[in-house]
């Protein structure tokens, strides 16, 4: 169900009322897509009812507003991404990783495979395309200094939500924060096919792209552990019924039933976190060491200080 709400946000989901609570309000990084399965199946499944929980799904207008918005009070809790959040909460926002959504990267830099960028250095005095500041453009300079650039060797461009068509419409010679499942299948399904650098290739430790964010002083809220039992329910299901799930999926709005999402669907599903709320701690540690060698932040802080299992919780 799709209806309006008031501000920069847009309502695209609401599960069945509960009178005994407020809604728990979850706002997306982007508009719905097959990375967000887990949280759609759960909602249609009624695995969240099922938990006693009424859940709002939220789409933002600006893909850098939900982490912000958390910390802010305005929602209950955020998609965002790994690298993210270490650079969020060395800027003082007082934000915790509670989940995980998608286990594996899925950003990269994609150009055009029959254009002029052959390998990173080419991209000297290029236009590259963005959407997300203060991650992406961190995430290209680490793969960038291996080659001996920096960001001021490139000009970077803010384009929101328009990563390939931008670089489709020549608007840039790159896009970074293209995800693999997502603009490669866009391009290719439009007949200019593109071509990925990945950043784990590049000297970038490998990281969570697609985590669960939440304010540090609301790890107490009792709707935290029942959402994410709910949320590892649905993955478990549509991973044993991914054709099924398809189909649920697709049917809650006319716009997902097209060839690009199919596509996306099948390239997502292996990635998705099948323990959401699993916490890797040396992987959490590791990339903190990568962006404090890379000067991207001071210093590595305790993992446990913006990072839990909230299983583990008393």
């Amino acid at each position: 169900m799709i209806r309006a709400l008031a501000g920069l946000l847009l309502l695209v989901a609401t599960a069945a009322p509960s009178a005994a609570q407020e809604p728990f309000t979850v706002l997306l990084d982007w508009f719905v897509n097959p990375d967000h399965a887990p949280l759609i199946i759960a909602q249609e499944r009624g695995e969240f009812a099922r938990e006693g929980l009424e859940v709002e799904l939220i789409a933002p207008a600006d893909p850098n507003d939900p982490p912000k918005l958390v910390a802010a009070g305005q929602a209950d809790l955020a998609v965002s991404y790994q690298p993210q959040l270490h650079l969020q909460v060395h800027e003082g926002l007082p934000l915790v990783r509670i989940g995980t959504l998608v286990a594996m990267p899925l950003n990269s830099l994609v150009v055009l495979d029959d254009g002029p960028i052959e390998s990173l250095p080419d991209l000297a005095g290029r236009k590259v395309g963005f959407s997300v500041g203060g991650f992406e453009d961190a995430l290209l300079g680490a793969m960038l200094a291996p080659h001996g650039l920096s960001l001021a060797d490139v000009e970077l461009v803010n384009v929101n939500f328009s990563l390939s068509p931008s670089l489709l419409a020549g608007q840039v010679d790159a896009v970074i924060g293209a995800f693999r499942n997502f603009e490669l299948n866009q391009m290719d399904i439009v007949g200019s096919p593109g071509r990925a650098f990945f950043p784990e290739e590049e000297g970038v430790p490998a990281y969570d792209e697609l985590i669960y964010v939440m304010r540090s002083d609301r790890l107490d809220d009792p709707r935290l552990r029942p959402f994410l039992a709910a949320v590892e329910r649905a993955t478990h299901w549509l991973i044993n019924h991914p054709e099924e799930a398809w189909e649920i999926f697709k049917a809650t709005d006319p716009l997902l039933d097209d060839e690009l999402n199919r596509r996306a669907w099948r390239d997502t599903l292996p990635r998705l976190a099948l323990a959401p709320a699993a916490l890797d701690t040396q992987r959490y540690r590791r990339f903190a060491v990568f962006l404090a060698e890379s000067g991207l932040i001071d210093e590595p802080r305790p993992v446990a200080s913006y990072a839990i299992d909230p299983g583990t919780l008393e």
